[in-house]
């Protein structure tokens, strides 16, 4: 099997080898590359396909027990500094690989079609290509140094898609602030490595691992300086996995196109944190003062994403502070010493990620032709409803990713998420208390987005019996109507949410600062269509694929009942050993998981009806009970409901507190540097010429170039140094 691991680092090279390609064509012959872009399409497409070809093959040989298999050579032989670059096949990383291949295929053929219409079509896909290979080369690294120089290949990646409409001035500044905010990550992850180093003398895993245990038993490496480095060192997961306090880029990567959205939501930008943790964590579980500040980090992001997620009206928005909550449990697995619950949620999360995020883009290039290509149009839920009527299948498989993510069984992402909640809650009550309100808040919104999109009735439409009536779920009632006749359509919304279109003299119209102008006049005429249309099957055939994982990928975490029942697939892959000295009593197992699962999935449930009470589809008859049960609870809850939408929809004011602290604060100390550079500084250089200028000015009127005068000044300068003397003699000498 040697022989085919040889060929390990051709998996990162198809990829680039595309974006070369195109990177070429478009700098020597745009003309001919862009009359030929659908060619180019299809080589990156297939040179990935070639890519995802060998890490299946890779996983294979992994699964069925083969070793882990290394291929360095020197890179830097030095006495003093030894580094080797190279590639390393273990089950982590193919597992890995087949993620990132997988997801990345898919993303490129709903991209062929998302941006078959737009000018940029050809560097796209020149870009699409660069994470795919950079992601790759991430996970075969044999070492944190290489690690470091592929996760910096992942940021311009990231700097490159987010940042595709640079002219949009959000975009610009949206790509800017992933590009520093990953860089304060990066300057720690590179502290820590060094201080690794420094302690080691080695950047192998397995030296690392082996000589810091040795070290540390022996008690050769002091804690006092080992913690701070693993705590540096964490900061680059921390930022690249959206973590708090560093999370602030990711909800703002959502201005780049909407395909960019799985390759970073789900298995290749923001897993490359989650990634680098399981791979430390040998290291990082020998010290006691790293792990738990790494559960509540975790913690903290997940009830923080989910909360803000609930007052989003954004689609894309909603997804990003999702991706964020399950990061969150990602990251709180592994401190709560649960590495392989943190691994089996990566995978499971990453399909329904990678589901939802191109049926969001199928959502809005629908929606796109009726309410126009602003995103603050054809993104705005509130805007939308009733979808699965016209896109039968992209609501469907939506559906799928939905569930899924809200971890309702059988649905991939409900056996990670029951088993995180069941270690937390094992690990410590407060920690598992923090991530059931997550679980819960999760179906919440995710189903908030749900049924304000496929589900209900298409509320951007010209229909004469339209009828505006919404029942704040934060605010007032809304109402108004174009005819005596009712529509089945009452919706309750939340406040700044919609405002009223226009369609009639008779609709009255209700105003909103927030969502200024976000239906456009031209939607009323005739050559616009009155409803989304299906997309084509270029852009469902990814969706229909991922739905497959989506649904049966949880079950490689399954314990199946055998006569010696050993443990599931996946900690067989993970470790072969576990098989001959891990065995699992079946009835027990059974007996906790059904109590973990009652528990999680009531939760879930809980947080799914709760969604349904504002905003679920109802009979028109029960609409005027739902009016009148949202207004009690609004006068019950009013000031309450006010301030979590508030908090909520303003983003916990992070992101101000940020600008007021970082943007203002660096602005106004520039300003002091500036003026203390300008009049002290420079004052004084500038002083000091004046008056030599001014010295020499008036010494020039005092020189006529006569030797009497110059005599006389001499003599006159003498007697009075004679005088200062003798009278200083006489005064202390006397």
């Amino acid at each position: 099997m040697e022989s085919i691991y040889k060929y390990g680092w051709m998996i990162p090279l198809f990829p680039l080898l595309s974006s070369i390609i195109i990177g070429l064509g478009l700098l020597f012959f745009p003309k001919a590359t862009r009359s030929f872009r659908r060619i180019y399409a299809i080589i990156s497409t297939l040179l990935l396909s070639i890519a995802m070809v060998f890490s299946f093959h890779f996983f294979r040989q992994q699964i069925t027990g083969n070793s882990t298999y290394r291929y360095s050579w020197s890179w830097i032989p030095n006495q003093n500094v030894t580094s080797e670059v190279g590639y390393l096949i273990d089950p982590l990383t193919s597992i890995m690989l087949v993620l990132v291949t997988t997801i990345g295929v898919m993303v490129m053929i709903h991209s062929d079609s998302y941006m078959s219409h737009d000018q940029g079509y050809v560097r796209f896909f020149a870009y699409l290509s660069l994470p795919n290979a950079s992601m790759s080369g991430l996970v075969l690294s044999p070492n944190p140094i290489q690690i470091y120089i592929f996760r910096e290949l992942v940021g311009m990646c990231s700097y490159l898609l987010i940042g595709f409409w640079f002219t949009r001035p959000s975009a610009a500044n949206a790509c800017q602030k992933a590009f520093i905010t990953n860089r304060v990550g990066d300057f720690g992850l590179l502290l820590g490595t060094s201080g690794f180093y420094w302690i080691i003398g080695s950047f192998k895993f397995e030296d690392l691992f082996e000589r810091f245990n040795e070290s540390l038993a022996n008690h050769e490496v002091s804690l006092f300086f080992a913690t701070p480095c693993a705590f540096f060192f964490l900061l680059g997961p921390v930022a690249k996995s959206a973590q708090f306090p560093l999370h602030v880029w990711l909800p703002d990567a959502m201005e780049g196109p909407t395909p960019i959205s799985a390759p970073i939501h789900a298995a290749t930008m923001v897993a490359a944190g989650i990634f680098l943790v399981a791979r430390m964590l040998p290291l990082l579980k020998a010290l006691p003062l790293v792990m738990s500040p790494i559960s509540w980090v975790g913690g903290i992001t997940a009830s923080l994403g989910a909360t803000i997620a609930l007052a989003q009206k954004d689609l894309k928005r909603v997804l990003a502070y999702s991706t964020m909550s399950q990061l969150g449990y990602m990251m709180l697995a592994p401190g709560i010493g649960s590495s392989r619950a943190a691994l089996f949620h990566l995978i499971t999360h990453a399909y329904p990620k990678a589901l939802s995020s191109p049926g969001s883009g199928s959502v809005i290039h629908s929606m796109e032709p009726i309410v126009g290509y602003c995103p603050d149009k054809s993104q705005n839920i509130a805007l939308m409803g009733g979808l699965r009527k016209y896109m039968p299948i992209t609501g469907t498989t939506f559906l799928s990713g939905t569930l899924s993510l809200c971890g309702i069984p059988p649905l991939a992402c409900f056996w990670s998420k029951d088993e995180i909640l069941a270690d937390s809650w094992s690990y410590f009550p407060i920690l598992g208390w923090i991530a059931r309100f997550t679980a819960g808040l999760t179906g919440s919104y995710m189903f908030r987005m749900y049924f304000l999109t496929p589900e209900g009735d298409f509320r951007a439409n010209s229909s004469k019996n339209f009828i505006s009536s919404y029942v704040s779920l934060w605010g007032n009632l809304r109402f108004g109507t174009s005819s005596k006749k009712q529509t089945d359509s009452a919706l309750p919304l939340a406040q700044n949410e919609i405002e009223s279109f226009k369609p009639s003299e008779n609709i009255q119209e209700f105003s909103d600062e927030n969502i200024k102008n976000s239906v456009s006049t031209q939607f009323f005429r005739e050559e616009y269509p009155p409803h989304p249309k299906e997309s084509d099957n270029t852009m469902l055939f990814p969706l229909l694929v991922l739905t497959i994982p989506t649904l049966f990928v949880g079950f490689i975490g399954v314990p199946f009942p055998q006569e010696e029942m050993g443990p599931d697939s996946l900690s067989h892959w993970l470790d072969p050993s576990l098989s001959l000295s891990h065995k699992i009593n079946y009835e027990n197992w059974l007996l906790e998981f059904l109590t973990n699962a009652t528990i999680s999935v009531g939760i879930a449930s809980l947080g799914i009806f709760i969604a349904f009470i504002p905003y679920g589809p109802i009979p028109f008859s029960l609409r005027d009970l739902r009016q009148k049960t949202d207004l009690q609870l609004e006068g019950i809850l009013g000031h309450f409901s006010s301030l979590l939408y508030n908090w909520s929809y303003s983003r916990g004011y992070i992101d101000g507190y940020y600008n007021i602290v970082f943007i203002k604060g660096t602005r106004v100390l520039a300003k002091i540097i500036s003026f203390f550079d300008q009049w002290i500084i420079d004052g004084i250089v500038n002083g000091v010429g004046i008056s030599s200028s001014f010295g020499g000015e008036g010494s020039r009127y005092g020189e006529g170039g006569r030797i009497s005068y110059y005599l006389f000044g001499f003599i006159s300068g003498t007697i009075i140094l004679l005088l200062v003397v003798i009278n200083y003699k006489h005064d202390f000498f006397p």
